[in-house]
């Protein structure tokens, strides 16, 4: 397996970054996504490319990346067009569902030689890498769907929508969200609360409302991404509550998928039982 020769990048955030992982940037057609990459100290057992969700970036896999690694994988985790410091178009319609993917597409087409990657969607990004396995399937070995469900429904970020339109600024929405820490200078925010702020203070206000669009269309592509014969796993927290649980199920169920209830956890597994998510994923990425 020999590794493309992406640049170093500076990192994202005050947050450090853990001890081997990679700062990456990765030139698309649409500009230069940012990315993290890590290589395992010994033989690759494959190669896995991770979407974040919809406010998300690659530093919700920060604590993550490691665990990987260390389990013999070679990973990046993007940041999407749009999110942190990744590129951002000033167009709205440059964040629309196919062109998302098609971003993906063009990512796994640069790792390993091009040879089929192991794709992981989280939340939004979950949607995303369906589209993007419904268009190119033998781009990759297999898909899994982490904490997304099999479509929208109307309205579902109306409020968030109006909040940021109103105002052209993601910082009203972390505001609205997080009350307690509205308005408070850096020092007085926890790490976490901080660098979420940093984060919608540098994603584009287009994202937030493409992404939004997104997560209310109501259109369901199950059936062509069960057609494209991919191994799929649907997996979840046991207390998610982005997206109903039930919904998640039932689409594993009509994709002929694995499927796992990670214990412990909401809406971030990686992060809230990152040894329960890692061996899931494991378990599932090994047999293909």
């Amino acid at each position: 397996m020999s590794l493309h020769a992406f640049p170093s990048v500076a990192a994202f955030g005050h947050q450090p970054t853990p001890d081997g992982v990679d700062v990456v940037g990765i030139d698309l057609p649409v500009g230069r996504l940012t990315a993290y990459r890590v290589v395992p100290f010994g033989p690759s057992k494959g190669t896995v490319l991770i979407v974040p969700g919809y406010t998300g970036s690659k530093e919700d896999w920060r604590t993550f990346m490691p665990l990987l690694r260390d389990a013999g994988w070679t990973a990046v985790a993007i940041s999407r067009r749009g999110q942190a410091d990744s590129a951002a178009p000033d167009d709205r319609a440059a964040y629309t569902l196919e062109q998302e993917a098609a971003d993906v597409v063009r990512v796994a087409a640069l790792l390993d030689d091009g040879a089929p990657v192991h794709l992981v969607g989280h939340s939004l990004g979950g949607v995303i890498v369906r589209a993007a396995a419904i268009a190119s399937p033998s781009s990759f070995r297999d898909v899994t769907l982490f904490c997304s469900g099999p479509h929208g429904w109307v309205n579902r970020k109306f409020a968030e929508k109006g909040i940021v339109a109103e105002t052209c600024s993601n910082r009203a929405l972390f505001d609205a969200q997080n009350p307690l820490w509205a308005g408070r200078p850096d020092e007085e925010l926890p790490d976490d609360p901080r660098f979420v702020r940093e984060r919608f203070d540098h994603t584009s206000v287009l994202s937030v409302l493409g992404g939004a669009a997104i997560l209310e269309d109501t259109a369901d592509d199950t059936a062509a991404l069960a057609s494209t014969g991919l191994p799929t796993l649907v997996a979840h927290g046991i207390w998610d509550g982005a997206w109903p649980i039930p919904w998640q199920h039932d689409m594993a169920t009509r994709l002929g998928a694995e499927y796992a209830v990670i214990p412990e956890s909401y809406h971030g597994p990686q992060v809230e039982n990152p040894l329960g998510t890692l061996a899931v994923f494991d378990t599932f990425m090994n047999a293909h």
